[in-house]
């Protein structure tokens, strides 16, 4: 499940992209796709990272790469053990909402980042995730701490104020927003409840097999209900 559009990135051969707060490794492998690129995923959890390694050796086995390379590393986002400037661009994904001190998090987001680099951070759109939090008092915390839930101009403020400049925005997974509020009219840990399994089954058919319909409907509703908010930046020259 892919949340940034690295369409809207001016990806060039020979970049190297970190991937920060990874877990296991989605937006890192799917960099690692790109033509010779040097995808480097980041967090602070061992499980994820082991997660992450394990589905980039299954891209290298398989031949799903462009050529470049890969590697991982434990990272705190509001210390990066990164020089500075040191990527081409930064990918930063349902991060922010976890971080006690965001505005330092956006700190080192943009000192890792090189003069002129993309900087993409994706966070949960403001009234889907109001919904998650009505529905289920338990939610945020069920969901590995949820601490804040962003409007789009106060996350947009943060990131300016720390240096980048707002490109635009996208939204993503609106097919995912109704499985949440589900998840959370039955309680946010009931993973094995009938309703909740059937529709998990149904997001992961849609992701593997990818039906026009879906993709249709996915990017029709984006814009009304997407889940996730998707916000690009670049590094000022």
């Amino acid at each position: 499940m892919i949340t940034v559009d690295f369409r809207r990135m001016n990806i060039q051969p020979g970049w190297k992209i970190l991937d920060i707060g990874s877990g296991p490794g989605r937006h890192t492998a799917a960099a690692y796709g790109l033509e010779k690129v040097t995808a480097i995923g980041a967090d602070l959890s061992h499980e994820d990272l082991l997660s992450a390694q394990e589905r980039l050796q299954n891209h290298d086995m398989m031949g799903w790469h462009g050529g470049g390379s890969w590697g991982l590393s434990t990272a705190d986002i509001t210390q990066l053990p990164f020089r500075d400037h040191a990527f081409d661009a930064v990918i930063c994904s349902e991060v922010m909402e976890h971080i006690p001190d965001d505005a330092s998090a956006a700190r080192e987001l943009v000192r890792v980042a090189r003069p002129g680099a993309d900087v993409v951070v994706s966070v949960p759109r403001f009234w889907p995730e109001q919904i998650c939090w009505w529905l289920a008092k338990d939610y945020s915390h069920a969901n590995q701490g949820h601490i804040r839930i962003y409007r789009k101009k106060d996350i947009i403020r943060i990131l300016e104020k720390s240096g980048l400049t707002y490109q635009g925005c996208g939204y993503a997974h609106s097919l995912h927003s109704p499985f949440w509020w589900l998840k959370c009219l039955v309680g946010p840990t009931k993973n094995q409840h009938p309703a909740v399994r059937l529709y998990h089954r149904f997001l992961v058919w849609d992701i593997m097999e990818k039906p026009a319909l879906t993709r249709f409907m996915d990017r029709m509703l984006n814009p009304v209900m997407g889940k996730s908010l998707v916000l690009y930046f670049r590094k000022p020259l």
